[in-house]
C-alpha cells in the first residue's frame, strides 16, 4: 500500500486529537490561590509529584486571596490555598467552606531604597517601620487589591496607628511582581511576601531593610469548597489535593522548595 503525504497528515492529526483528547480527559482541579505562590516558583515544584502520585492535574488560577475567595464564593473552583487565617475562618463559617488546614508558613518584609530616607532599618517593631514611613511621608507601593498581603498590610497601618493616605501612599490594584516593579521604578517602600521578594529579578536599588517581627508572620491555608453549596465542583478529588498538602509527602515537598539557596515556606500541617 502507498501511503501518500495527505495520509501521512491525516495520521498525524488523528494522532493530536488523541493526545488532545486524553489531556481532555485526565482528571484535574481547580485551584484558586495567590500570586505569591505562583510567582515563587512553588507550584512548579509541588504539583508534579502531587500528578506523580495521584494522576490528578492541578489548574492554578493565581490571583489576590480576595478575588480568590469570590472565585470560590461562586463555585468555580474546586479548593483554595491563600493566606488570610480571618477570611479562611469566616469563608468556613459562612458556609462556603467544609474544611480549613495550616499549611505552610513564609513571612512579610519590608522593602525600601538602600538610602532609606525614612530609616526603618533601625526600627525595633515593625509598627515603628510604619510609622516612621509614614512621618516621613517616604512613597509607599501598596498592592491595594484586597490580596493577602494587602489585608496584611492595612492590618499593620492600623495597629501601628496610622492612616495611610495623601500623595505618598500609592494604592497599585496590581499583584506583587508588578507591585515591586513599581516599587523598584520610584524608589519607593514596599511591603513583599519574601518568597516572591526573593524571586523578583529587577530589584534596582530597592533592598531588603525589616524583617523579624512577629507581626509579619505569614501562614497560608488550604480550605475545601462545602459540598452541599455547590455539588458540581470535584470534591473528591480537591479532597485528595487538600490531603496530601498535609501529609508527610506534601510537607516535604514545600520544605524542600528553594530559591538561590533560601528555603522559602516551611510546612506546619494542622487541621481544624
Amino acid at each position: 500500500m502507498k501511503t501518500t503525504g495527505l495520509t501521512l497528515a491525516a495520521i498525524g492529526l488523528t494522532g493530536f486529537a488523541l493526545g488532545v483528547s486524553a489531556r481532555e480527559q485526565a482528571p484535574f482541579i481547580t485551584l484558586a490561590s495567590t500570586t505569591s505562590t505562583e510567582a515563587s516558583g512553588l507550584f512548579d515544584a509541588i504539583i508534579p509529584p502531587f500528578t506523580e502520585t495521584t494522576g490528578i492535574e492541578v489548574r492554578v488560577v493565581a490571583v489576590g486571596t480576595g478575588q480568590a475567595f469570590e472565585i470560590a464564593r461562586r463555585g468555580d473552583a474546586d479548593s483554595l490555598l491563600v493566606h488570610d487565617t480571618v477570611g479562611e475562618e469566616r469563608f468556613v463559617e459562612e458556609g462556603y467552606g467544609s474544611e480549613r488546614a495550616d499549611v505552610m508558613v513564609n513571612d512579610f518584609v519590608l522593602i525600601g531604597p538602600g538610602s532609606d530616607p525614612a530609616g526603618i532599618a533601625e526600627a525595633e517593631s515593625v509598627a515603628e517601620a510604619m510609622q516612621l514611613i509614614a512621618e516621613a511621608e517616604a512613597p509607599f507601593a501598596s498592592r491595594g487589591d484586597d490580596s493577602g498581603t494587602h489585608r496584611a498590610e492595612l492590618r499593620l497601618w492600623q495597629a501601628a496607628g496610622v492612616e495611610p493616605e495623601g500623595e505618598w501612599y500609592r494604592e497599585l490594584g496590581s499583584g506583587m511582581g508588578p507591585t515591586l516593579n513599581t516599587a523598584a521604578g520610584m524608589d519607593a517602600y514596599v511591603m513583599a511576601d519574601r518568597a516572591t521578594w526573593v524571586a523578583f529579578e529587577n530589584p534596582q536599588d530597592l533592598e531588603l531593610l525589616f524583617e523579624g517581627d512577629e507581626a509579619l508572620f505569614n501562614p497560608y491555608g488550604s480550605v475545601l469548597i462545602d459540598p452541599e453549596r455547590h455539588p458540581h465542583l470535584k470534591h473528591d478529588l480537591a479532597a485528595q489535593w487538600h490531603a496530601w498538602l498535609l501529609s508527610d509527602e506534601g510537607q516535604a515537598a514545600i520544605a524542600d522548595f528553594e530559591v538561590k539557596g533560601q528555603q522559602l515556606f516551611f510546612p506546619n500541617a494542622r487541621s481544624d
